[in-house]
């Protein structure tokens, strides 16, 4: 005689995973929880991953380009940087600094007019910065700038707005320092109203793949900003790059307490919070709306395991009058649910994560074959798609679906635990 597993509970329970042959419709149900646990958990995991990748992204390039802690004045002009930049140079964890001068103008290239953030900089302090100069088209870099001969680095798609290639001029035009001249009424008269203009040299542009430095930033000197837009000894602010940018706010403390004056100081953390903590609630709720459909898919156990239980009554009704309790009764079918909780999690997991990790080919795939481009850069910001699995969400995905299989099972089990077996074999 074979010998049975033990406990008993859990071989009987397996026993019924393969329905009888002449009753293929409870197969049927049977297959279709496994897959919509598996398409349910194949889902969340790509999703969020995708999530996790976008945001990840996004980080990373707005931490290449934007600076870990900066310091400026209360109205933006910061007079003397270098005595400024000394001092700043003297706090704990700093390892660099650098001025810039930054202005909304309008670029100009015959009748194409487009509004630019200028960023002025020092090229040998900037590199020590930033990474603007590992996303500028080679062979050019940041000694492109030079002082007087005013060049301009463009972002890609900026470029391509304006359309305008190296070696072509644009044209800045930019409001003058405001001057007045006092009547003798009282009143007073700006001296001149128009506009500053000056013709610059595009020797290069760059590709962050993030539109909001691609298409709407561009890099001068320094010293061809504060020619230009008259700032004589003063810069917008101080660029600070960190040993440790978790220490932001420390050294934003830091630099305040020492500081005397009106000074503005920001870091990382502050800027584009917003927009950290807004993909922080999407990927919250994106978690409970797909939670839910794995919880529907979950539930269709119950379907499968009430037609078993009524398929099997006069099995259950044999079981109990050779001793077999309800408890254990209720144990054949919640080993019956888990088991086919179990696979359709697996296999979900397994899909899932084949999926995540070849996204990017996929989704460039389907781009190609439907000629239709998914991350629009005006929309998304970015065009590359990233992924990021994260074991936690993982491991919370999978115990979250086990869970909701192991919760179908009880009402079904506790229905079969129920059954009579004088009632069960009255008609067998």
């Amino acid at each position: 005689m074979m010998k049975m597993f033990q406990p008993l509970s859990a071989y009987i329970g397996l026993s019924y995973i393969k329905a009888k042959r002449d009753n293929h419709f409870i197969s049927f149900i049977s297959l279709a929880s496994v897959v919509g646990i598996a398409l349910g958990v194949l889902v969340l995991i790509t999703v969020l991953s995708a999530v996790n990748g976008y945001e990840q992204g996004m980080r990373d390039r707005f931490l290449k380009m934007f600076s870990h802690v900066t310091v400026s004045a209360s109205n933006w002009q910061l007079p003397h940087w270098e005595k400024r930049r000394r001092e700043v140079m003297e706090a704990k964890h700093v390892l660099d600094a650098a001025p810039f001068i930054e202005r909304q103008v309008m670029l100009k290239e015959a009748d194409k007019v487009r509004g630019t953030l200028i960023q002025g900089v020092l090229p040998e302090f900037e590199r020590n910065i930033g990474h603007i100069e590992e996303y500028i088209a080679k062979p050019a870099s940041l000694d492109s700038l030079k002082a007087g001969e005013y060049n301009i680095i463009l972002g890609e798609t900026l470029a391509k707005k304006l359309g305008v290639v190296i070696g072509d001029s644009v044209m800045l035009l930019s409001p003058r320092k405001q001057s007045f001249t006092v009547n003798d009424d009282g009143t007073q008269t700006a001296d001149n109203q128009t506009p500053l203009l000056k013709d610059f040299t595009v020797v290069s542009t760059f590709k962050v793949d993030m539109q909001v430095f691609d298409s709407a930033t561009a890099y001068i000197h320094l010293q061809d900003a504060i020619d230009l837009f008259e700032m004589g000894d003063y810069v917008t602010g101080l660029r600070l790059r960190l040993d440790d940018i978790f220490k932001a706010q420390d050294v934003t403390y830091a630099i305040a307490d020492a500081s005397t004056g009106d000074y503005l100081i920001t870091n990382w953390t502050t800027q584009n919070a917003n927009l950290f903590k807004s993909l922080q609630l999407f990927k919250a709720m994106l978690f409970l709306i797909l939670i839910l459909i794995i919880g529907i898919a979950a539930f269709n156990l119950v379907s499968t395991l009430i037609m078993i239980v009524t398929e099997k009554q006069s099995d259950i009704a044999i079981l109990r009058t050779l001793g077999m309790s309800p408890a254990q009764v209720m144990k054949l079918f919640i080993v019956q649910g888990s088991v086919l909780g179990l696979i359709g999690t697996a296999i979900g997991v397994g899909l899932g994560l084949l999926l995540a990790m070849n996204l990017a080919d996929v989704v460039s795939w389907l781009e190609q074959l439907l000629n239709y481009q998914f991350l629009k850069a005006e929309v998304h910001q970015i065009t590359q798609i990233d992924t990021k699995i994260i074991v936690l969400d993982v491991v919370i995905i999978a115990l979250s679906a086990l869970a909701l299989s192991i919760l179908a099972t009880l009402y079904p089990a506790w229905k079969a635990s129920k059954v009579q077996p004088a009632e069960a074999l009255r008609y067998d």
